[in-house]
Parts: C-alpha cells; sequence; structure tokens
C-alpha cells in the first residue's frame, strides 16, 4: 500500500508540474531573436549559474545567481515579454522563473521551448559570463 501511494503522490506531482508549464506559451527561436533584436523582451536563463557561464543567450539573465533580486533586475512595465528557457524540449526547469515573473506582475511571460540547445543547434550567437576583471596593484 505504501508503494502505491508514494506511486500516485509521484504521479500527482508530476501532472501538477506539467500543468504549471502549461501556462506559458512558447516562443519560436526566430520570434525571440527578432525581440531581442528590437530590445522587446528580458531573457531569463534557468540552467544554472553554472550552465550560464559556459554560455547562454546574450543578454540573458542568470536566474540562479539573481533570482533573489529579480524583480530588480526587470524593467517597471510589467506588459514587457518575459522569456524564461532551460536546457531543452524536455526540461521543465524554467518554470521556476517564468513563475517568480509572474510573481512580480509580469503579465507577458513566455518560454522557450528549445532552450539552449535549440539555440545553439540553430546555429545562433551565445555568450559567456563575464569574469569580474581583477585590478593589479603597482608594485612598488
Amino acid at each position: 500500500m505504501k508503494k502505491f501511494l508514494m506511486t500516485l503522490l509521484a504521479a500527482t506531482l508530476a501532472i501538477a508540474g506539467i500543468s504549471r508549464a502549461d501556462e506559458y506559451p512558447t516562443i519560436s527561436i526566430i520570434d525571440l531573436k527578432k525581440a531581442i533584436a528590437e530590445k522587446k523582451v528580458v531573457v531569463i536563463d534557468v540552467n544554472g549559474s553554472d550552465s550560464y557561464k559556459e554560455k547562454h543567450i546574450p543578454g540573458a539573465i542568470d536566474f540562479e545567481a539573481s533570482k533573489e533580486k529579480l524583480a530588480t533586475l526587470l524593467p517597471k512595465d510589467k506588459n514587457t515579454l518575459v522569456v524564461a528557457y532551460c536546457g531543452g524540449p524536455q526540461c521543465n526547469a524554467y518554470v521556476a522563473g517564468a513563475e517568480a515573473a509572474k510573481k512580480a506582475g509580469y503579465t507577458n511571460v513566455k518560454h522557450l521551448t528549445a532552450g539552449i540547445s535549440g539555440w545553439v543547434d540553430a546555429k545562433e550567437k551565445t555568450e559567456a559570463a563575464k569574469e569580474a576583471k581583477k585590478e593589479k596593484k603597482p608594485t612598488t
């Protein structure tokens, strides 16, 4: 009986996760590229800071490093397009970023289903995180 209840609980949680993920409309790579070029979007990378440091969509926010202050990084206009993405079509990690934007009052939240893997496969530009430059002290 315990095994059955655990299976039922896992199935319920999986279904709940899927329904939450379905709340956010998808955006294509082409449409996201256009929105980026027109500076009409904020992009949130939900792949984790290590992945972000290696490569991310240019201009994307590192959600893991910024989730506590995300609302301060987003524009004042709550109708601004916000796009969250994660690893690819089978990944639902983007929901955390989308939920945070929604909780902050943003009404036009979408997700890039292709994720970073689809972005790379489409041969789109990525960037690595910029490391803070250390100032060299003059030697005396």
